[in-house]
């Protein structure tokens, strides 16, 4: 059937791995606080890596120093052993207990200091405690405690107390995000054209007792539904904590009743796949989201730090180009606007893989009359190699510097069009021979190149891919970024600006003192002068502008909208 085929298809996966399918890869080997019950005398511990048959498994846990400080906490309430089997049968032919024994984290096993059924209800009360159950083992303390107290075991009752005070410390490390009865995991993705940042929250019994995240190589061109049942795949088919009854994702799955199929199947009763839309599930969502994206920038820092891995980009993006040397000075150019208003370019620089911001340009497009990205790419590309090439004639000791070097590689945000104004620009100004042009397009991240009909397709696992994607979203980012302070700027001019004598400061103690643009406009010339801080001449001109009469506006019909800011031509 069709689960069985699902199971199928992930098993041969996973023992062939295929180029075309994607990869699931950990970031790290997360630790797992594990209970190893197939020992005669079973032992907490710390664990990573592969998991062991007769072993409990409860975690994972987003770091290592987190679950040591929970383990000592729960070791005062529930002493069993954590030492290693050499260590126990050390002390087994010694007949004398380690040191935690006799600070009463250990009941002494390994001198017969404690009977085995006291241990094996330790263990239980210990297991039952992970598991959620932590109601019961506060009660069963304090009612201890109390009984001890009432019959005057005054230093009884104080270790009751100190261990009471130890698992409420414990609980406190597992935050509470759900009724008391629920157990569900939640599941974050940020994502972009190649990788996959994933993180998974467990809760269980409405507490969270573990995180896991790792990365996703899309190796294949993956819709958003498509991602979530890949990644449900691979955290599903060895579940570490088992499967919960509900199971929260930030979309639905490619074909979600079969994915619910399958883990009802795997947990023996219903389980729910589902998207929540409100309330505290939607909260929680969000926050497993953005953890997603932090580590997913974490990630991308990582990754862009490494020297290798930029070398190693910087030489296939030379192989893959056909390009005379690396492309040490990558330059990217993109615009932005809104039906043609408020037209900005961008220009980022990569010098040896690293964003050069100081560097950075942005253009006012000052000659295109309404909305054309070719004639906008065509000035602001002239402005800056016009701009170079005046540099370039100037003694050494004259030149700015600001554009004084000219780009290895000129990259353009787009597809033939642009690629073709920019070559178009570099061989008016002679320049074809000494700067080599490519544009990138957004769609299936295609190079494309002068005098090849086909573009380039990169391997979407290599550095060159990355750092030309990593170039390109970095140029648009800045672009939209000045597009918006222009258009905030436009949108927040007042009736004041402009008037000779009145600059910002005297403006904002104008409205301040008169009670803001309102109290101007009713405000006499005779008010105005009256000012001892404001000149006549200036109080003159202010009159003036504001109760010269303007034009009747046209009425303004709706504009059909193009999409939300970008560069790219409207459609």
């Amino acid at each position: 059937n069709e689960v069985e085929a699902l199971m199928l298809e992930y098993s041969l996966i996973k023992q062939h791995k295929p180029r075309f399918n994607v990869r699931l890869r950990d970031d790290k080997s997360y630790p797992f606080l594990a209970v190893t019950l197939s020992d005669e005398w079973p032992r907490a511990r710390v664990m990573r890596g592969a998991r062991h048959k007769g072993t409990r498994y409860f975690g994972p846990y987003a770091h290592a120093y987190a679950i040591r400080e929970t383990l000592d906490l729960l070791l005062r309430t529930f002493p069993i052993r954590t030492c290693s089997d050499n260590k126990f049968e050390r002390h087994v032919r010694l007949g004398r207990p380690c040191l935690l024994y006799h600070i009463e984290k250990c009941t002494g096993p390994c001198v017969g200091a404690v009977e085995r059924a006291e241990y094996d209800a330790l263990v239980d009360d210990l297991l039952d405690f992970l598991d959620g159950h932590t109601e019961p083992v506060g009660k069963r303390l304090e009612e201890d405690m109390r009984r001890a107290a009432d019959a005057l075991e005054y230093e009884r009752a104080a270790r009751l107390r100190d261990r009471l005070t130890s698992v409420r410390k414990a609980i406190e490390k597992q935050q509470m995000v759900g009724d008391r009865d629920e157990d569900l995991d939640v599941v974050g993705i940020a994502d972009d054209d190649l990788e996959a940042s994933v993180q998974v929250f467990f809760v269980r019994r409405g507490r969270v007792v573990g995180r896991k995240g790792f990365v996703v190589d899309k190796v294949e061109d993956l819709t958003r539904a498509q991602l979530v049942g890949r990644v449900l795949e691979g955290l599903y088919v060895e579940p570490t904590l088992g499967i919960p009854r509900s199971v929260l994702v930030p979309d639905e799955p490619d074909d979600c009743d079969l994915y619910e199929s399958w883990l009802t199947q795997q947990r023996g009763s219903r389980v729910a796949v589902r998207v929540p839309r409100r309330g505290d599930k939607r909260s929680l969502q969000e926050t497993v989201t953005r953890n997603a994206r932090e580590e997913f920038a974490r990630h991308r820092l990582r990754r862009a730090s490494d020297h290798n891995s930029r070398a190693r980009a910087l030489r296939e993006l030379q192989e893959a180009l056909d390009l005379p040397e690396a492309p040490l000075r990558i330059e990217c150019y993109d615009m932005s606007h809104i039906q043609g208003t408020d037209y900005v370019g961008s220009m980022v620089v990569m010098e040896d893989a690293l964003p050069k911001k100081s560097q950075y340009r942005r253009f006012k497009v000052r000659d295109v009359p309404g909305n054309d990205d070719f004639a906008a790419m065509r000035e602001v590309l002239t402005r800056r190699l016009g701009a170079y090439l005046e540099d370039r004639e100037r003694p050494v000791a004259e030149r700015s510097g600001r554009f004084s070097y000219p780009p290895q590689l000129l990259l353009v945000d787009g597809g033939k069009g642009q690629l073709a104004v920019a070559r178009e620009v570099v061989e008016e100004l002679g320049l074809d021979e000494e700067i080599p042009v490519a544009a990138l397009a957004k769609r299936f991240e295609e190079v494309y190149l002068p005098g090849r009909s086909e573009p380039v397709r990169i391997p979407r696992q290599s550095e060159a891919l990355y750092l030309l994607q990593r170039v390109r979203d970095e140029a648009h980012r800045f672009a939209i970024t000045y597009h918006r302070s222009l258009r905030d700027k436009r949108m927040t001019t007042s009736v004041l600006d402009g008037i000779p004598g009145l600059g910002p400061v005297r403006q904002k103690r104008l409205r301040k003192e008169l009670g803001g643009v309102a109290g101007v406009r009713k405000a006499s010339v005779e008010d105005l002068k009256a000012l001892p801080w404001l000149p006549d001449t200036v109080a003159e001109a202010v009159y003036r502008k504001i109760h010269t009469p303007t034009p009747a506006r046209r009425s303004l019909q709706p504009v059909p909208f193009s999409g939300a800011e970008t560069g790219a031509n409207p459609t």
